[in-house]
């Protein structure tokens, strides 16, 4: 199969020399190619250019993109997707002037979400989660990250796992699976936090890698739920069955997370909503990928993740959604794009690269998609006609997504 989109207004984060992230000043460049072609064989990138050098060939589907933007799809490296039922309840609570940790403290928040889960049938599960995949894959996500941990039993964690499994067979782009069993303490272990540490060491983590279930480990690092010291336990035990950690920090509260995860050669560290001097500085020169969430500080009304100080100090930093029921219910990238600009403060050239490329490294992506480079999955959006990619970050509350390609199938 071989797609030609030609009359390109402008082709989006062009890299002809592959890199794996931007950081710091480099992320304000974001290079494109204005009235360009780009060809697709087999599924993968094959060719770019201007206009004027484009190839007389024979397509088997000629896409004039005249007036349209064409760029990678947004990848959204931290999402939990993979959940039963939903928590508009909380939402009231929320409204009403409860916290997120009075909610979870009288019985709503992870133990809720756990609760409706555990007694969910596989089946139900996959069939929920991936009518909200296919929902953001026609948003423009082409590569996507989802955590288990609404499960807080052996055989709860492993459904969530298998599910996603599930859905890495059935849809064609790429998924990564991690397993979040320290995302809370479930209730009957609420006096015995070390009976639960010893269920995920001992239990869970060589049944995910005895069923090949996971990629990463992450665990959920903060005050009230698992501290440093838990953390450490888990990502030096996860460590022998190959689970790289990309791990829940800062949050709420600055307790040292950021360090350890850098530490334990983190893929990534996640939140970042309270950021301290000592934890820039501990991400600086560093394979760490600091993701921000901007999604779930809208949603809770939390402070957002510093991301211009982090920048202008030379970090790199990545964008998600934290899709889940409780603190971010939506998996729209177009929305998190228009959020990192406006209330983060982030450019357009800046959150597109976060959502990209950025995104793509923090999966361990960055040599499949994340770029239009030759040999990459062409894992494309074509966008409305739009004057400017400006427009894209600028229409917040609409998306400019006209079509969507996987492996180059709409």
């Amino acid at each position: 199969m071989r797609i030609l989109f030609k009359n390109i207004k402008e082709l989006l984060q062009v890299r002809e020399e592959p890199i794996d992230f931007v950081s710091g000043k480099a992320m304000a460049h974001l290079p494109t190619i204005k009235n360009a072609y780009l060809l697709v064989e087999k599924g993968l990138i094959s060719d770019f250019g201007k206009m004027e050098n484009c190839p007389k060939i024979e397509a088997d589907e000629v896409v004039d993109a005249a007036g349209k933007m064409v760029l990678p799809t947004w990848c959204d490296s931290h999402t939990h997707l993979v959940y039963a039922g939903n928590r508009e309840s909380e939402f009231v609570d929320k409204i009403k002037g409860l916290s997120y940790q009075e909610i979870a403290e009288k019985g709503g928040g992870i133990l809720n979400s756990a609760k409706i889960l555990q007694n969910t049938s596989e089946d139900d599960l996959y069939n929920q989660s991936k009518t909200r995949l296919e929902e953001v894959m026609a948003v423009g996500t082409g590569a996507i990250e989802i955590k288990s941990g609404y499960g807080l039993t052996v055989e709860a964690e492993l459904k969530m796992l298998r599910v996603i499994k599930r859905l890495k067979e059935n849809y064609n782009l790429p998924i990564k699976a991690t397993f979040l069993g320290a995302h809370a303490v479930p209730s009957e272990y609420k006096d015995n936090k070390e009976g639960y540490l010893r269920l995920i060491i001992d239990e869970m983590l060589p049944k995910v890698s005895e069923e090949h279930l996971a990629d990463f480990v992450d665990v959920f690092c903060e005050s009230g739920y698992f501290s440093v010291e838990d953390t450490q336990r888990i990502l030096e035990a996860a460590k022998p069955f190959g689970l790289r950690p990309k791990i829940h920090v800062n949050q709420f509260t600055s307790l040292g997370g950021v360090k350890a995860g850098v530490e334990h050669n983190a893929l990534s560290v996640d939140h970042l909503e309270e950021m301290e001097p000592d934890d820039i500085e501990a991400l600086k020169n560093t394979k760490t990928m600091p993701v921000a969430l901007p999604g779930c500080s809208f949603f809770l009304g939390i402070p957002y993740t510093p991301g211009r100080k982090m920048i202008d100090a030379g970090l790199p930093l990545a964008l998600a959604t934290d899709y889940n029921p409780g603190s971010s219910p939506s998996g729209n990238m177009n929305f998190v794009v228009s959020v990192a600009c406006i209330k983060m403060k982030l450019t357009p050239e800046e959150a597109i690269n976060a959502a990209t490329i950025n995104g793509a490294y923090a999966m361990g992506l960055q040599n499949e998609v994340g770029s239009i480079t030759v040999g990459k999955k062409a894992n494309l959006i074509l966008t409305k006609p739009i004057n400017s990619y400006y427009f894209i970050p600028y229409s917040f509350g609409e998306h400019q997504v006209e079509r969507v390609f996987i492996n180059g199938n709409q």
